[in-house]
């Protein structure tokens, strides 16, 4: 019982984890712009076949990895400023307008990946040293996730380093607190908002890189993620990454102790009426944004 416990608890924190990369960039964006980037799930789509094309170059499957990770993480940088450049700045505080119009980038981005690499499915060889199990607590566990798992917190650790360490993290935290107040003291809200979208859609990059590891690279692959995100920066609260790290593994977590249970079609479900019940007493989420706004 203790081995199936800890073993469900192992999968729930690696699906945590995914979420928790993904999340991160949709609430940092929300929070600062109002944007509702349905097209993020793509982003793990572009990390994931990242992650395959450089191994096709190389070869290699453990060199290809460790490259993949900032590889995926420039390449989906570099598309979500593209993405924000051409599209999302002309809809910013118009959240429905940014939804649907995001929503047909990530139809047209599926659809882009299956002319390249067509339509079926493909798959990323796991490194040696990642093809065994590991030992916790006198539990095996596949090292893929506890790979995942270690790969999200070095994320989390970092992104929380840049926001309080960096002077571009602190402008990116007072324009969440206060956009005009921030232009008002010489911040570059346009360059933040830019500098936003790379880092949010790099981290969702580097989740296609962990989600590889756990299954087959398709152009769909990132619609599988991007509506548990919802609920994880809708539960976590907007532009928290506090509030992010705690829904994700949570949410983790609980739907891989209702999967193993139930199933995946009834773990979902009954995932989604725990968030909205839960929304129902806390509307903010966990925690809340307090900004200087008069409005």
């Amino acid at each position: 019982m203790i081995d199936v416990i800890m073993q469900q608890l192992v999968a729930g924190l690696s699906v945590g984890s995914v979420l928790l990369l993904v999340a991160i960039g949709l609430s940092l964006t929300f929070g600062q712009m109002g944007v509702i980037n349905m097209a993020h799930g793509e982003f793990i789509m572009i990390g994931a076949y990242t992650t395959f094309t450089i191994q096709q170059i190389l070869g290699s499957a453990g060199l290809s990895l460790l490259i993949s990770i900032p590889a995926a993480f420039l390449v989906g940088g570099v598309l979500g400023i593209v993405l924000e450049q051409v599209l999302i700045r002309h809809l910013y505080n118009r959240p429905l307008d940014t939804l649907l119009a995001t929503f047909g980038v990530g139809l047209i981005l599926q659809q882009v990946a299956r002319d390249i690499f067509g339509a079926p499915a493909v798959d990323v060889r796991a490194p040696e040293w990642m093809r065994g199990n590991s030992e916790l607590f006198g539990t095996t566990i596949p090292t893929s996730r506890v790979f995942i798992l270690v790969l999200a917190l070095c994320a989390v650790v970092a992104l929380g380093a840049f926001m309080t360490k960096t002077p571009q993290g602190r402008r990116i935290r007072a324009v969440v607190l206060n956009r005009d107040l921030a232009e008002t003291n010489g911040v570059n809200t346009r360059a933040t908002d830019r500098l936003t979208f790379f880092i949010g859609s790099g981290l969702a990059a580097v989740a296609g890189v962990a989600v590889t590891q756990i299954g087959a690279t398709g152009p769909t692959i990132g619609q599988n993620f991007i509506v548990d995100a919802f609920l994880v920066v809708a539960a976590g609260g907007i532009g928290k990454i506090k509030g992010a790290v705690i829904a994700a593994f949570v949410l983790g977590v609980l739907q891989a102790f209702i999967e193993y249970s139930t199933g995946a079609s009834i773990a979902k479900f009954l995932i989604l009426v725990i968030i909205v019940a839960f929304l129902q007493f806390r509307p903010q989420g966990l925690f809340q944004v307090r900004t200087r706004s008069l409005v």
